[in-house]
């Protein structure tokens, strides 16, 4: 969650929220925004929360052609660090403010960034393009209807311009469930489905 707050707002050239927040005030304006919708779903009697913080942008499709030497962002990651830092402080001040809630957080940004950093260990050896896209690094246009993704969509990072592939998001989902305190924090999905 989050991510399309700084890829359709904040980084779009139509919108002025760039010019009326720096990046720790927005990320700050958002993070309150999700502690509201939190509790309000606590209100309503939710008590078990999987919060996960916003993966790494740097490096998808969609920055990668705006590029003009196709390099991915640091820039654009680091837009979305305070963000993550603020949910993560946000999720404990929720464990100590709401009785019997359970809030954890997954860390997205660390798992992306640990397959980036080794996409061969993980499976993959295509992290620079979309698996169905139009473009450069199949980032320009994302999927359009009846376009044929790529034959082997096992062995790619991202699957449009701007979502990772269902095996990502498979590793994701397992390292959430089984993860240490590395990934979760301050439980993992399986400890949490225990209590």
């Amino acid at each position: 969650m989050g991510s399309n707050d700084y890829l359709n707002n904040y980084l779009a050239p139509n919108y002025d929220t760039r010019r009326r927040y720096d990046p720790h005030q927005f990320a700050g304006l958002l993070a309150r925004q999700f502690a509201s919708q939190l509790t309000r779903l606590y209100k309503a009697g939710a008590r078990k929360f999987v919060v996960a913080g916003v993966g790494s942008m740097g490096c998808i499709p969609t920055v990668l052609a705006q590029s003009l030497a196709g390099r991915c962002s640091p820039e654009v990651d680091g837009l979305v660090l305070p963000f993550n830092a603020n949910v993560r402080a946000m999720l404990d001040g929720l464990n100590a403010d709401l009785p019997g809630a359970r809030f954890t957080y997954l860390d997205n940004f660390r798992i992306f960034k640990a397959i980036l950093a080794n996409p061969a260990a993980f499976g993959f050896s295509v992290v620079d393009r979309g698996c169905c896209g139009i473009g450069r690094n199949g980032g320009q246009i994302t999927c359009l209807p009846f376009m044929p993704p790529c034959a082997d969509r096992e062995r790619y990072l991202f699957w449009d311009a701007y979502h990772p592939t269902a095996a990502v998001n498979v590793m994701i989902a397992r390292e959430a469930f089984h993860g240490g305190a590395d990934v979760m924090a301050p439980i993992n999905v399986g400890q949490l489905a225990r209590l």
